[in-house]
């Protein structure tokens, strides 16, 4: 593989962990605080929370002060988005390994398109049942989809690469 593939996406990788760490602390850090009450300040008559910095009463995020609109519109949201980088991150590192066709990684793209395949749409349906859903959402599942149908096509030549490696003995 040509070295400035192999830099970026070793750099995108690292990107992607820390934007899949972040996202994870973040609910994390907000199921905390919406659990036992620390770190949250009322606003609006109480229709609404201000979920603060740790240890200040700065706003931090602002989330609708209901049940559903807190679990499908909040927090699964953030959980998501957290996985969906986790296994953004698992594609990048494919890309500067020393051998590409392996079984792991057509099994990392395999997990990446299903993931982008049904999650965002069954999320949204489920979440569907509790709050309203605003019509960009229905793009970014587009996105989503489109992500997955290209990871798809990625993942079946992978195996084409394994099934040629393997029968000709070749390292590509």
């Amino acid at each position: 593989m040509n070295v400035r593939v192999k830099i970026i996406s070793r750099l995108l990788t690292y990107l992607c962990q820390a934007l899949a760490f972040g996202y994870l602390l973040i609910v994390l850090y907000s199921a905390i605080c919406l659990v036992t009450g620390t770190g949250i300040t009322p606003y609006g008559e109480g229709k609404y929370l201000h979920i603060n910095y740790p240890f200040t009463s700065t706003p931090f995020l602002n989330v609708d002060n209901n049940l559903p609109y807190i679990l499908s519109s909040f927090l699964s949201v953030l959980l998501f988005y957290g996985l969906f980088f986790l296994l953004t991150a698992r594609v990048f590192r494919i890309f500067y390994q020393p051998r590409l066709f392996i079984p792991p990684h057509i099994t990392s793209l395999q997990q990446f398109y299903l993931y982008n395949l049904f999650v965002p749409g069954i999320a949204t349906l489920i979440s569907l049942l509790f709050v309203p859903v605003e019509a960009i959402v229905w793009g970014l599942i587009l996105v989503h989809m489109l992500l997955g149908v290209f990871a798809y096509f990625l993942s079946a030549i992978f195996k084409q690469g394994l099934n040629l490696q393997n029968e000709q003995d070749l390292f590509i």
